[in-house]
């Protein structure tokens, strides 16, 4: 039997904005979860950006790829939002936001297509949100079942890189990379679900994405307090709605006394359309054995591939 094809997946809906100039590290580091030092060009850490309130505007993934200038990868809905929310600061310091239109981001589930000698791309560390850039191309690597690199590179070199990449592979809607996000249990915010969620409510501190030992962020004082006193009552699970259509986006769960107890955050047709894929926030109160609904479609919950417990990006980042 053959090895298992890799596929292509064109990921529209994803988005970059760009953050550049002298000051753009001290900028990050007074608005974003992470501390902006561990983003030196290897190690992408997880981040999020917060409401005075605590309440995440956008999540993303930081990446250092350049000596003044960083991308932040996050969902193409909050590009422009965040984009406004941190230009209400950016007059105060030499720094510059640009959503990077011209940009395009290509997943890559399986093994990395070979390319012809002169294309060659180095591969980033094995490591979960590490990443590799060779002039104008990054390459990042997400979690998974299997291996997941999602490529940033210029529109224009990215039809000549796909057309090369493609007789080795399959093409794929992005559905599949949404899917694989699922899989691994993360989330990212849209605008549906901006400034409505504490951080740890999508399990951003047992990812990494949330750094304790740094300065004052905005929000830091809420998310910090939520969690050393443990008033989380909500979390992000993974689960499996019976029926294979989507369903709506904030749709709500309800348990067997009728109770809402949760929403759908994300949505994805499973492959075999028996099931529909979702990651859901849930009240802490409801386990696996409690027996959920999605209007009249029986709800089942997955095992998170993590456990739920704080991960220090420090520590990640000296891996």
């Amino acid at each position: 039997m053959g090895a298992t094809p890799s596929c292509l997946s064109p990921l529209s809906h994803l988005g970059i904005l760009e953050c550049d100039g002298p000051d753009a590290a001290r900028f990050l580091q007074g608005q974003t979860s992470a501390n902006v030092e561990h983003a030196n060009g290897e190690f992408a850490p997880l981040t999020t950006f917060c409401t005075p309130k605590g309440r995440m505007i956008a999540n993303a993934e930081l990446l250092k790829v350049g000596a003044e200038r960083y991308w932040l990868l996050l969902d193409i809905s909050l590009v422009a939002p965040l984009a406004t929310q941190l230009g209400k600061y950016a007059p105060f310091y030499k720094v510059t936001l640009n959503p990077r239109d011209d940009l395009a981001l290509i997943g890559v589930l399986g093994t990395m297509p070979s390319l012809p000698n002169e294309a060659q791309l180095p591969a980033p560390s094995d490591i979960d949100w590490h990443m590799s850039q060779q002039d104008d191309t990054v390459l990042v690597r997400h979690p998974g079942a299997g291996s997941r690199l999602l490529m940033i590179l210029p529109q224009a070199r990215a039809v000549s890189i796909w057309n090369q990449m493609q007789p080795n592979a399959i093409a794929v809607g992005n559905a599949s990379w949404q899917r694989a996000d699922i899989d691994a249990g993360v989330a990212w915010l849209t605008a549906t679900h901006s400034d409505s969620l504490l951080p740890q409510m999508i399990n951003w501190e047992a990812l990494g994405g949330i750094s304790f030992r740094k300065g004052c962020y905005t929000g830091q004082e809420i998310v910090a307090r939520a969690h050393f006193r443990g008033q989380v009552k909500k979390r992000l699970q993974i689960a499996a709605l019976e029926g294979g259509t989507a369903v709506e986006i904030g749709s709500e769960i309800r348990n067997a006394e009728g109770k809402r107890v949760g929403e759908v955050f994300q949505a994805t047709p499973a492959g075999d359309a028996a099931v529909c894929d979702l990651l859901v926030v849930l009240n802490t109160s409801e386990s696996e054995e409690s027996r959920l609904v999605v209007g009249d479609r029986k709800l089942t919950l997955r095992e998170l591939p993590y456990p739920l417990e704080r991960l220090d990006p420090e520590s990640v980042v000296a891996a």
